[in-house]
């Protein structure tokens, strides 16, 4: 099996959780099942920084714990926008279309890590991957590897005009992939979608959500993909609204 085939494998286990989208009335089952839980919660849907809080439980039903510190972290550019339009509780509020600037709001699985230190040197109980020179996550949504990470030196065809050159990043020294938009993409709903490096606590992001570099490392060697690690990442007014329904931990 090729190294790209490895990769694409890796991506699909952690998105496929998007298959079932989250409604607002009930907790969704991806949540439910979930033992890791990393919470982020902006002052508004237009502020580009926030906080990050970790939680874990023993079972599925039972009560959520926090884990560490909150860590500071900063997000996209303009600010957030809601992956899946059903969940917004007003016409008003913005919906994640792709060069927006904006973070996906919203429910969404972690699974696969990725960095430029070797796979072995790593030691992490979730799947992790190499970056190498060829590494593209491909935003051109003509694409059809739109909103996917791949080796360009192993892809049949390039037919993409728009891609992230993920080694040449430096913010993505250590990440992991956010299961937004994908199984499969949606064209125009965004793409490349991460946890990652912040440039700074005054820096911004495209879309991705980033911290320091210590609470980066903290966060990739806590998360287990045994225990099915979610994120849940709003604004604190539907944070509020939805923590009832989605029985989440007090921020």
């Amino acid at each position: 099996m090729s190294r790209y085939s490895i990769f694409a494998l890796l991506l699909g286990a952690c998105v496929r959780a998007t298959a079932s989208l989250p409604e607002s009335h009930s907790e969704p089952e991806s949540l439910a099942s979930a033992r890791q839980l990393v919470v982020v919660v902006t002052p508004s849907w237009d502020a580009t920084s926030g906080w990050l809080r970790r939680y874990e439980r023993a079972a599925s039903a039972a009560q959520w714990f926090p884990v560490g510190a909150p860590t500071p972290v900063v997000i996209g550019r303009t600010g957030l926008a809601w992956g899946d339009s059903r969940l917004a509780a007003r016409l008003d509020q913005p919906i994640k279309r792709e060069g927006d600037g904006r973070s996906p709001a919203g429910l969404f699985p972690l699974d696969t890590a990725f960095g430029f230190a070797e796979r072995e040197l790593m030691l992490l109980r979730v799947p992790y991957v190499q970056l190498r020179d060829d590494s593209d996550c491909v935003d051109d949504v003509q694409s059809v590897h739109y909103n996917t990470v791949v080796d360009r030196s192993r892809v049949p065809s390039i037919d993409w005009s728009s891609a992230e050159r993920m080694r040449q990043i430096p913010q993505y020294r250590l990440g992991v992939i956010v299961g937004y938009n994908a199984a499969p993409p949606a064209r125009g709903r965004g793409s490349c979608i991460f946890l990652h490096i912040w440039g700074g606590p005054s820096s911004t992001t495209a879309g991705c959500t980033a911290m320091e570099a210590g609470d980066m490392e903290s966060l990739v060697r806590w998360l287990e993909r045994a225990r099915r690690p979610v994120i849940v990442q709003l604004p604190d007014s539907e944070y509020q609204r939805l923590r009832g329904p989605w029985r989440l931990p007090s921020p």
